[in-house]
């Protein structure tokens, strides 16, 4: 929890999503360190399930890339384990579905998560009426809680109550992919989910430009980039430093804020 809080100090956060095992597993782990060594504050990073609901088709096809080539879990908190060697100290928040965590055992995966240097999960499709056996089975990990444009003002309040870290705000309904707009109504909701909580609130989904994440770093405490980051490294013969590249015009983006 300490490496999340201190991610929010001073200025936007700049979190990437980004998939182990794409387009290689030694890959995924240089483009993740690139991108913690050149801007990122806290890094998404993708558990792959062959079964992505909230994932649009750039992150589903690295996804199911990287299960050819047999990511799982144990591995890729391997790769975790390895980038902790490495010296990377960026916050990690492992974003996967429910049936592969469950499948793996909450209880070794509470031990290896924490063992391998790993600070919460993000889990789309476990709503938090459903997570209470999850949450506490990982605790002390976070859970990150997320809201959608759609959640009503009256369901706020239960579903942050006991959140941590932050507050993954989904700034358009539908799956993950960048827009060519930042939605009309986002400062809106925003405003809404502050009444409820002190958390900062990092918004993700359809943030495609450093321009935009600029724009959305003006309402928010923190952007998250996922599409956008995938897209980039899968055009690139140099995925490391394409990733550097990467993080380093967004975090000048959000620096302008």
């Amino acid at each position: 929890m300490s490496r999340i809080n201190n991610a929010f100090q001073g200025r936007p956060a700049f979190m990437p999503y980004y998939p182990l095992g794409f387009p290689t597993l030694p890959d995924s782990i240089d483009v993740i360190e690139a991108l913690a060594r050149n801007g990122a504050d806290l890094i998404e990073v993708g558990l792959s399930f062959s079964d992505p609901l909230a994932d649009g088709p750039v992150i589903q096809q690295a996804t199911q890339t990287a299960l050819q080539q047999g990511i799982t879990v144990a591995k890729s908190l391997t790769a975790v384990r390895a980038l902790r060697a490495r010296g990377v100290t960026t916050p990690f928040v492992l974003m996967g579905y429910i049936n592969p965590l469950l499948a793996y055992g909450l209880e070794r995966l509470k031990r290896d998560v924490i063992d391998a240097g790993a600070d919460g999960f993000i889990v789309p499709d476990l709503p938090p009426e459903e997570g209470a056996e999850f949450e506490a089975a990982v605790a002390p990990l976070p859970q990150i809680r997320m809201l959608a444009p759609t959640t009503p003002n009256e369901r706020l309040g239960r579903v942050l109550t006991g959140a941590q870290g932050f507050v993954y705000l989904v700034s358009v309904t539908g799956v993950t992919g960048a827009r060519t707009e930042i939605p009309d109504g986002l400062a809106d909701f925003v405003t809404r989910v502050r009444a409820h909580t002190s958390l900062p609130l990092c918004v993700g989904f359809g943030i495609g430009t450093p321009e935009q994440a600029h724009a959305v770093s003006r309402m928010a405490d923190g952007v998250i980039v996922g599409s956008a980051t995938v897209r980039a490294i899968a055009a690139s013969t140099t995925p490391a430093q394409t990733a550097a590249d990467f993080a380093r015009a967004y975090r000048a983006g959000l620096d302008r804020a």
